[in-house]
């Protein structure tokens, strides 16, 4: 049973806010451990409010940067929520071709469609995992 439109946009909205938030290098992962331990805001009464972190963060994130999937697009994301609903285990070509196209997008890669059982599954648990990351 499919959901309601506005229900699923709503869900995708959280998700991808979620996907958003995580650091997306070094300087994000700094950032978020001074700001939850207090440090940033000593570092600001010390140094007055341009101390630099901003421009650190930045330069961190761009040479420290994490290897993460590109964000699910809200089709995308509709189609794993649905898919991943379902309590059966067999993959029809088409659902095949639907996980392959969304898997080979966000993980920039080109798997080609195949018989092979385990080489399905892998992508699967893969995309399942991305989905589940960020919420659900």
């Amino acid at each position: 049973m499919e959901e309601p439109k506005d229900k699923r946009t709503k869900a995708y909205k959280e998700w991808k806010a979620n996907y958003e938030n995580k650091s997306k290098g070094l300087g994000d992962t700094i950032a978020k451990i001074t700001k939850a331990t207090g440090i940033d805001k000593i570092v600001k009464f010390i140094a007055g409010e341009d101390c630099g972190c901003d421009e650190r963060q930045k330069t961190l994130n761009e040479v420290f940067r994490y290897k993460r999937p590109k964000c699910l697009k809200e089709d995308e994301y509709n189609f794993l929520n649905e898919w991943f609903s379902k309590t059966t285990n067999r993959v029809t070509p088409i659902e095949q071709k639907q996980l392959l196209k969304i898997y080979n997008r966000v993980f920039s890669d080109k798997r080609e469609m195949t018989s092979c059982g385990s080489c399905i599954r892998a992508i699967t648990v893969e995309l399942n995992t991305l989905y589940k990351a960020y919420g659900n």
